[in-house]
């Protein structure tokens, strides 16, 4: 089966990547008024290196997903596709959100209350404390605090396939969302 991502995911994850365009093309082929080409010109020195993407997603509506996926630069494969499901079942998509792999991103919450200014937070098999909150709250239970909604939940390894657990786990996942954005 093959999978694509949406051309919005693809667009932010080349976002610094050179294109070269027609107008760039017929830019270099134009001489400029001492005979010489533009190409030719010294470029101006390059800016310093952009910090690398350390979060899937632009974060449009301040949701943040924080996982712990140790085989996964942001999440595999399978556990991505089974939250863009859920994402959608909320009338989002991960334009909406901004995925932080923990594992690979030892991040707290000050550090995304300042760059994502969440207003709500969603935990998969992360511990809170991890991100130096002053509480823990059980699995499934929203718990408002500094402008944000928090949800902690197990792995999403967990709520995948059939079998009867998977789907307690959605359902009580679901139940906790349905709260959240009030649907």
């Amino acid at each position: 089966m093959e999978q694509r991502l949406p051309d919005f995911v693809l667009a932010g994850l080349y976002k610094n990547s050179l294109v070269i365009t027609e107008d760039a093309i017929s830019l270099a082929n134009t001489l400029t008024k001492d005979g010489t080409s533009p190409v030719e010109k010294p470029l101006p020195a390059a800016p310093a290196a952009l910090p690398k993407q350390w979060y899937l997603g632009n974060n449009g509506k301040h949701i943040a997903i924080i996982v712990n996926d140790a085989g996964a630069v942001y999440l595999n494969d399978e556990s991505l596709q089974f939250l863009s499901s859920i994402l959608s079942a909320c009338k989002l998509n991960l334009g909406d959100v901004a995925i932080i792999n923990r594992h690979q991103e030892p991040v707290l919450f000050s550090f995304l209350k300042s760059h994502l200014q969440p207003v709500v937070l969603l935990a998969f098999d992360v511990n809170l404390q991890q991100l130096q909150l002053p509480f823990t709250i059980p699995h499934y239970q929203v718990q408002p605090y500094d402008q944000c909604q928090f949800l902690s939940a197990p792995s999403l390894q967990t709520m995948l396939g059939e079998s009867k657990e998977a789907k307690l786990e959605k359902t009580k996942l679901w139940l906790s969302l349905k709260k959240i954005f009030q649907l």
